[in-house]
């Protein structure tokens, strides 16, 4: 089956742009669960809006010389989390940009806090099964070496949702093209920006934000 993921990455478009701009110097943080869709969908993303895209969990590893596996095995959660929230305030000093966050890293309030005052934060929101689909795929999730992965997806789903529901934005992540979600994304950063489509720009096509349907390819964020 061809993965979506690989398509080559969409070109700037008009009404992306103007997005861009309207971010001024903020960056605009994807935050989500493990399985979201945040790095695949967030560079695709950063093709079409302009901007350089950084995963945070990519940054920590460099930081730290070692995996995010090897980081949890070695130090724990409490040192990684610690890690986590100095390489995200290094990223949003270094905006506009469009960076992929942990799936813990928005429960961190002092990182909340950093997000809300250097950027735009974008919930994509997954199903459960949705999300078992994609991380089952992957062995490389800390938080996952359970018994019972479903039940410790559950309950971080209880733990996170309340907590993601403050970002600026919410998408549903689902089984569509990344594109559509890319788009989606676009529409609703406009309109809470106030960013009128330039003049000529053709319409998308694409489902209003948050609205379910067809096939999406899996995501590339480590926690």
């Amino acid at each position: 089956m061809t993965d979506l993921a690989l398509r080559p990455p969409p070109e700037p478009s008009a009404l992306a742009l103007a997005v861009a701009r309207a971010l001024g110097g903020r960056s605009l943080v994807l935050i989500g669960m493990m399985g979201a869709g945040k790095s695949s969908i967030g560079r695709r993303l950063a093709s079409r809006m302009g901007l350089p895209f950084v995963d945070a969990d990519t940054e920590i590893e460099l930081a730290a010389g070692m995996s995010i596996p090897d980081i949890f095995e070695a130090h724990g959660e409490d040192y990684f989390r610690a890690g986590e929230a100095r390489v995200i305030s290094r990223l949003l000093a270094e905006g506009p940009r469009v960076v992929a966050t942990g799936g813990g890293a928005f429960m961190n309030s002092g990182t909340r806090a950093l997000i809300g005052a250097r950027g735009l934060s974008v919930w994509l929101n997954a199903e459960l099964d949705v999300l078992l689909r994609r991380i089952r795929r992957r062995s490389d999730r800390p938080l996952m070496q359970t018994p019972d992965p479903e039940a410790t997806l559950a309950k971080l789903i209880d733990e996170r949702y309340p907590v993601y529901a403050a970002a600026d934005l919410t998408v549903q992540s689902r089984e569509v093209p990344h594109d559509v979600i890319v788009e989606e994304i676009v529409t609703a950063l406009a309109a809470h920006l106030g960013v009128e489509p330039p003049a000529g720009t053709p319409s998308t096509g694409t489902p209003p934000a948050g609205r379910p349907s067809g096939p999406q390819a899996e995501e590339g964020s480590a926690s």
